[in-house]
């Protein structure tokens, strides 16, 4: 595929897909549209369903030559759970190059050194008090709040279709054991999901069943969870 060597993406080891071209496609055209605001690399950011509060793994890097940089992002403390818990917004804009420089976490180091000056960051929020981030750099300094929010709606308009493509790509779940998973959310019992979906309740524990074998969990409440922090819920 000819965008592979210009996307990063960090997916389950599986074929190529119909989903993974998709989602290629998306960010190869977003960042085309950003270049417009001298945006020249996205890097999206989620959190890691079976680690810690504060984990996040990179699921995305354009262009595929900053993936180090991202990661070491994704390791700092920066912009992460804490951050959230501050009453920050979920927009946030820096200028990288203005940091202070003994206070200079090595990402910012990294991305300096890549020549990027500005990074404008937006995080869409999922249950569990965990979110997907999307990291937006330029080489230069950001004009104005005017060019900032420019680039904050051009990742609100184009998410819900970037979350549908990793999501497809990233859930080890069916549709049917995300849909009875979402009603045990809503708090139904097994036996009024089977009302719901028309099905014995036996199949209802089984597809409960299997997801909680796939997203590693010891119950219902933490295969929820673990649904809820890969965007599947």
């Amino acid at each position: 595929m000819a965008l592979s060597g210009q996307l990063g993406i960090t997916l389950p080891p599986q074929p190529v897909s119909s989903d993974s071209a998709e989602l290629l496609d998306l960010l190869a055209d977003w960042l085309r549209a950003l270049r417009e605001f001298t945006v020249e690399a996205v890097v999206i950011l989620g959190p890691d369903p079976f680690g810690r509060m504060e984990d996040r793994q990179v699921v995305a890097t354009a262009p595929a030559s900053l993936t180090e940089a991202a990661r070491t992002l994704a390791q700092s403390s920066d912009f992460g759970a804490r951050w959230r818990n501050a009453d920050a917004p979920l927009v946030a804009w820096q200028h990288i190059a203005k940091s202070d420089p003994l206070q200079l976490q090595a990402w910012r180091g990294q991305w300096l050194g890549h020549g990027f000056q500005t990074v404008v960051r937006v995080a869409f929020p999922l249950p569990a008090d965990r979110a997907f981030e999307c990291f937006m750099f330029s080489p230069r300094a950001l004009q104005d709040r005017t060019e900032a929010s420019a680039l904050v709606w051009s990742a609100l308009n184009i998410w819900p279709s970037v979350r549908r493509a990793l999501v497809r790509l990233r859930s080890p779940l069916t549709p049917r054991e995300v849909e009875c998973l979402a009603l045990a959310f809503e708090g139904l019992t097994a036996r009024a999901t089977a009302a719901r979906l028309a099905c014995s309740e036996r199949t209802v524990n089984y597809h409960l069943g299997n997801a909680m074998a796939k997203l590693q969990a010891d119950n219902k409440m933490a295969a929820i969870q673990r649904a809820c922090w890969i965007g599947a819920l």
